[in-house]
C-alpha cells in the first residue's frame, strides 16, 4: 500500500478518469497478489507494481481505446487532475492555492495531449523517480527508446506550455 498514491497517479494519467483509474489501481494489486512469488526480494517494488499497472493498461484499455466513438472525445479536457491540490506544501496562501491549481490543470491538459508512447516516459521518469533504465524495464522497450521518447515527450509538453510560461519564440522567458 506504500505506493498506492504512486500508482493512482500513473493510472490517472494513462486513463484521464477518475473511476477507470482507481479501477486499474486495484487491479494491479489483486494481480501483484496473484503473482507475488515472481517478485524477488530486495529488488523495486515501485518499478515491479508499476510494470503490472502499466501492462494491464497497455493490454486492457489500449485495446478499448481503438473503439472509441468521436463523441465520446468531445468531453474530454474539460476537468483537471485535482492530485496537485492534495500535494501539501510549506503554507500556502489563497494566491499560492489558486496558482497552484491554474498550473495543475494547465500541465494536466497538456500530458493529456500528448501522446501516450511519450507521456509514460514523462510520468515514469520526470512524475515516478524512475531511472531510465527502471522505466526501459516497465516499458519493455532499450534505454535508448526511453531516453528519446522522452526528449520527443519533454518537447512536445514545451510546445503546449510555452504560451503559458510566458516564452518567446526566441527560447527565453519574457520579463
Amino acid at each position: 500500500m506504500t505506493y498506492i498514491d504512486h500508482l493512482y497517479r500513473m493510472a490517472f494519467h494513462l486513463v484521464k478518469k477518475e473511476e477507470e483509474a482507481q479501477d486499474i489501481v486495484q487491479e494491479t494489486y489483486v494481480r501483484a497478489l496473484g503473482a507475488y512469488k515472481q517478485f524477488a526480494p530486495g529488488t523495486n517494488m515501485k518499478a515491479w507494481l508499476t510494470k503490472i499497472l502499466y501492462n494491464f493498461f497497455f493490454d486492457h484499455f489500449q485495446k478499448k481505446k481503438r473503439w472509441v466513438l468521436a463523441e465520446d472525445k468531445a468531453g474530454e479536457g474539460d476537468e483537471g487532475s485535482d492530485y496537485w491540490e492534495r500535494v501539501p506544501t510549506d503554507n500556502p496562501g489563497p494566491e499560492s492555492q489558486i496558482l497552484l491549481k491554474e498550473q495543475s490543470a494547465k500541465i494536466s491538459a497538456a500530458l493529456r495531449k500528448i501522446p501516450e508512447e511519450f507521456r509514460a516516459p514523462i510520468l515514469l521518469v520526470d512524475m515516478g523517480d524512475f531511472s531510465y533504465a527502471e522505466a526501459a524495464e516497465i516499458l519493455a522497450c532499450p534505454v535508448g527508446t526511453v531516453r528519446s521518447r522522452l526528449s520527443r515527450g519533454r518537447r512536445l509538453l514545451y510546445k503546449e506550455l510555452k504560451e503559458y510560461i510566458g516564452v518567446s519564440e526566441k527560447g527565453q522567458a519574457e520579463k
